[in-house]
Formats: structure tokens, C-alpha cells, sequence
């Protein structure tokens, strides 16, 4: 039998879950690929292309699909004396890696240095830089430096940006020389590991999340029940899944008989099983609408997070504002109007949001948001980068009112929501049957990822394409504004009960 062939990606695959490794091999067709963040390794992508000219002058070596050719290619770039090689590719024994950066001092001593798209060091990343030190040191290099290059997330943008701020370099040197003997014994331990015929037994674990999503979770959750009845793992923010299913308390029945339960995950384990009506505190929901006043505004943004800082006086992976939609009602009883402002890709869209929206909301008027602290953040963002909006860009922020509150304190629930509380899940549970609120029923753009991630692919599209689609962007958020009057319409029904 042939030596199963390792790469990065295979080998910290295996670190997290031998079994993901011989699922990979053996039955690929089972792979979920819904857990792959195409946002994430977009910007994971940006990142290493933007990273290669961290050292100054670089050669890259060409990508293909056959090694064969890229490891002479790298051989040839450092007998040339190339200083700086970007995917510098070697194989060892069946063992693949390509280094993102390879710093050839000449005599055979290199440095290595692995990109990473995060704001920090984690412990996966120690295990690949090992891994590819492993395969360097196997194959004759002498390794002086071993290195994790990854976003300083404090780095704040300033005209040109400056690599030397903006990445962040950690020397891992001992880490992966001390793991040497471990690589090598990890290695030799999957392959044997995947030599095994008939499938591996592994119960459903922490390391089905961690450090990443497993695509192969629906596969390998064969305990759970067949029926679809809900489990342990639907429990909305309950800490220490693993602990419960490890214990045997995997269906809301066994959880619900143990008593293990207690307060609001408890309330959603028991609206389930005994398919009880709404659970409404009618005086907790009439107080709280006592809050809100007339002229009566509904805010909402949509944001992006460009992993590398495009405007000045910005920072990797900030939240930046482009959109908003704005429902109001200027009196009780009177009509509904919508105002919204989408800036134009290519140029920082903040001013122009911060000036519009003191155009669009009057002073001291009453404004909601759902989940309010993410919208009063981004207006603080905003009045401290301009100081002559600050004042009344702060007038908005102190009136803001969130319609979540009646939710997140369960004053209202019901088994839709699944034990959830945002708009997401608490809208079809409030409006079933009403396509109009359906997220679903639009074009385009369905939720705030799939917004984020058109604002920033606008920025290469053709006129007639990205008109196009800046009416699917309108569309969504408005709809999340017409969604917040229509949940506050609901709430007022039960707070007259």
C-alpha cells in the first residue's frame, strides 16, 4: 500500500481529528461544505498576497496543480540566491508544504514564516509551522527561524499601509523545534491510523468545533435521533454541550426527565416537549413599550469588516457602516415612511452615512434598533472620527430604545424561536405565513454575511452589475427595518392582554 501524502492542511486535519483525516480519504462525498467560510479564506487569501512583500522584493513560485513542478522551481529560485520566495514548496517522505514565505540566507539556512489572516496566535498554528519545519529540517535545511506572521488588529490605517505595523511577527523557533520528534511520531501514527478498512469509531466531541467546524458533524452524529427530535447541541447558548451528551443527556426528553436544566434552557426544553402555547408577561411587554415615544424611528446598518484597513483612520476587521434603512412613524396612527442611504463602493463610505443620517433623524426623537448595542456602536465610531457631527451623532445614540429587550428577557417566547432572541429566528416565529417578511423570498442578498460580502465585491463590478446589485442590498435592509415595525405591531397586540 502506498504512503498516504500529507500536506499543511492534512496533517493539522489529523491534529484536530484523526477520523476527519480517513473520512477525507475514504468517503469525501460525506463532506458537509457548508462549514467552509468562503469571507474567511477570501481574506486569508488577501492577506498572504498582500504579506508577501513584508521583507521587501520577492519571487513567487508559480502555483500548479503538480508538485513536481513547483519543488524544482523552489530549488532553482534558492540556488539562484533568491533572498524572499513566496510558496516555496518541498516534499519529505509523502509530505507536502508549501511556505508562505521563505527567507533564504544562503548556505543551506533558511527562515520560514507562515501567514495567518487572524488576530492572534493559536495553537493550530503552532502545529502546521512545525509540521513544515519538520519537513525542511528532514530534508537537509537548516532552519535558523521559525515565524507566525499575523494582523495586528491595533494597526490603525494612515495614508500608505505600512506592513511592518500592519502584520504582527511571533517567533515560534522553539515551539516547532521541540515538536520535531512529536511531527514525526504524529506522521507515522495517521498513517497507520488510515491503513484501518472499515470506519473509525469517534463520538462527537469538541473537536468537531474546534479549532474548526467539521463538515463531516451530520455523518458522525450517529446517536443522535433519527426522528429529528431536537437534542442538546439545539439548546440555545448552553454552555458545555459536551459535558451533557457525555453524560447521556442528548435528547430534550432525557435532559427534560434528568432535571438537569434550570431557568431559560429549561423554558425551551418544556415549550418543546409539551408543545405549549405562548409564554407571554404582558405587563413586562406593556412597560416596556411605555419607553418608546412618537416620532417613532427603526434603525438598522449593515457593516463590512475588510480584513485589510482600506480607508485612513481605520483598522483591520472593523466594522465599517455603508448602509441604512429608516422606517418612521411621525405620529400614533400615522404612516408608515422609509428613508435609506447605500454609499458607493471605492471610497470611505462613513462621512457620508454620519452626514445623512443627521439629515434623515431629527434631534431627541425616539429611534429603535434590534440589538441596539451593535448601532449605537458604530454611531460612537462615528462621532469620534468626526467631532462637528459628534454632538448630534450623540443625541441619536442616547435615544436609541432596543425592541429586542422583550425577547432576550423572554416576556415573550414561543417554540419557534427555538430558544433564540434575534430578529432571525424571532420574526417567522411571529409571522409564519407572511412571505413579505420572509428573507428568503428576496433576490440576491438574504442575511448580513451575504451584505457585507457584496459591498465589498461591488468595488471590480461593471455599472449594470453593481445597480443591480444595490437593489438587492436596499431590499434586505429595508426588510429588516419593515421587520422591526411589524415585531413592535405584535408586541403592542399582547401588551394590551
Amino acid at each position: 500500500m502506498s504512503k498516504y501524502h500529507f500536506s499543511k492542511s492534512r496533517y493539522c486535519c489529523g491534529i484536530q481529528c484523526p477520523k476527519m483525516l480517513w473520512l477525507k480519504k475514504n468517503m469525501p462525498e460525506e463532506f458537509d461544505d457548508s462549514v467552509m467560510n468562503q469571507a474567511i479564506l477570501s481574506a486569508g487569501n488577501d492577506v498572504g498576497d498582500l504579506a508577501m512583500g513584508l521583507f521587501g522584493d520577492y519571487t513567487e513560485v508559480p502555483y500548479s496543480e503538480s508538485i513536481s513542478e513547483m519543488i524544482p522551481a523552489t530549488q532553482k529560485l534558492i540556488d539562484d540566491g533568491v533572498v524572499n520566495i513566496c510558496e516555496a514548496s518541498f516534499s519529505y517522505d509523502g509530505c507536502f508544504c508549501s511556505v508562505d514565505i521563505l527567507r533564504n540566507l544562503g548556505g543551506n539556512k533558511v527562515e520560514l514564516y507562515e501567514v495567518k489572516s487572524s488576530t492572534e496566535v493559536k495553537d493550530i498554528y503552532k502545529e502546521d509551522v512545525s509540521y513544515q519545519n519538520w519537513v525542511l529540517t528532514k530534508l537537509g535545511f537548516d532552519v535558523q527561524k521559525v515565524c507566525l506572521v499575523h494582523i495586528n488588529n491595533q494597526y490603525v490605517r494612515h495614508g500608505e499601509l505600512e506592513l511592518d505595523k500592519l502584520f504582527t511577527i511571533v517567533d515560534l523557533t522553539d515551539v516547532a523545534k521541540s515538536k520535531l520528534s512529536e511531527v514525526e511520531d504524529n506522521i507515522a501514527k495517521f498513517r497507520e491510523y488510515l491503513e484501518q478498512e472499515t470506519e473509525p469509531e469517534c463520538k462527537v466531541g469538541s473537536q468537531c468545533s474546534s479549532p474548526y467546524d467539521c463538515g463531516y458533524w451530520s455523518h458522525c452524529a450517529v446517536d443522535m435521533p433519527e426522528d429529528g427530535e431536537p437534542t442538546v447541541w439545539s439548546i440555545s447558548r448552553l454552555r458545555d454541550k459536551q459535558w451533557y451528551y457525555d453524560n447521556g443527556y442528548i435528547t430534550f426528553q432525557q435532559l427534560y426527565d434528568a432535571g438537569v436544566l434550570k431557568g431559560n434552557y429549561l423554558q425551551q426544553v418544556e415549550v418543546e416537549l409539551k408543545n405549549l402555547p405562548p409564554q407571554i408577561k404582558p405587563k413586562e411587554v406593556s412597560k416596556f413599550l411605555e419607553t418608546l415615544s412618537y416620532p417613532l424611528y427603526f434603525l438598522d446598518f449593515e457593516t463590512f469588516n475588510p480584513a485589510i484597513p482600506l480607508y485612513d483612520e481605520s483598522s483591520p476587521y472593523q466594522q465599517i457602516v455603508f448602509q441604512y434603512s429608516l422606517h418612521y412613524i411621525e405620529k400614533e396612527g400615522g404612516e408608515l415612511k422609509h428613508k435609506e442611504c447605500l454609499a458607493y463602493p471605492g471610497t470611505d463610505p462613513r462621512r457620508q452615512i454620519a452626514e445623512q443620517l443627521c439629515k434623515d433623524i431629527p434631534l431627541d426623537v425616539c429611534t429603535t434598533a434590534y440589538n441596539m448595542g451593535f448601532e449605537k456602536g458604530k454611531i460612537r465610531d462615528l462621532a469620534v472620527l468626526y467631532p462637528d457631527l459628534h454632538d448630534y451623532l450623540m443625541n441619536i445614540h442616547d435615544n436609541i430604545k432596543d425592541i429586542m429587550i422583550p425577547f432576550q428577557k423572554r416576556w415573550y417566547y414561543t417554540k419557534e424561536m427555538q430558544g433564540a432572541y434575534s430578529i432571525k429566528y424571532v420574526l417567522p416565529a411571529l409571522f409564519p405565513d407572511d412571505p413579505s417578511l420572509n428573507y428568503h423570498n428576496l433576490e440576491g442578498v438574504h442575511n448580513g454575511g451575504e451584505a457585507s460580502n457584496t459591498f465589498l465585491a461591488m468595488q471590480k463590478m461593471d455599472k449594470e452589475e453593481l445597480e443591480k446589485w444595490r437593489e438587492h442590498l436596499l431590499r434586505y435592509c429595508e426588510l429588516d427595518t419593515f421587520a422591526m415595525v411589524k415585531v413592535l405591531e405584535k408586541l403592542r397586540e399582547v401588551g394590551k392582554c
